[in-house]
């Protein structure tokens, strides 16, 4: 009975993390890599709508491994993952988010 107890709060909280949606999880990432608060938002919205789930699966593999510190070196780690399509949607973002241009 007492690891049933112990085991009910680890059920939850995999539960609600399994609810979070693919945006969330790349505004999440990019934070995680460096990326400011306002930019990563603006970067997630148009990375899910452009990056197949797939896709988005790869890029959280690189955030997993270390932390880049800003957009730069994320785009350097992107590389690694040999899909230019990521690269271009990435660093496009990053472009448009903190110039302004997209919100």
């Amino acid at each position: 009975m007492a690891k049933t107890r112990r085991l009910i709060p680890l059920l939850l909280i995999a539960a609600l993390a399994g609810c979070s949606s693919p945006e969330q999880r790349v505004r999440a990432g990019l934070v995680g890599a460096g990326v400011p608060q306002p930019i990563a938002g603006c970067m997630a919205t148009r990375m899910t709508d452009r990056l197949s789930l797939a896709q988005l699966r790869r890029l959280g593999e690189i955030g997993k491994a270390r932390r880049a510190r800003g957009v730069g070196e994320l785009i350097r780690e992107l590389r690694s993952l040999n899909d230019p399509k990521i690269v271009d949607v990435t660093a496009t973002a990053a472009a448009l988010c903190a110039s302004g241009l997209a919100r």
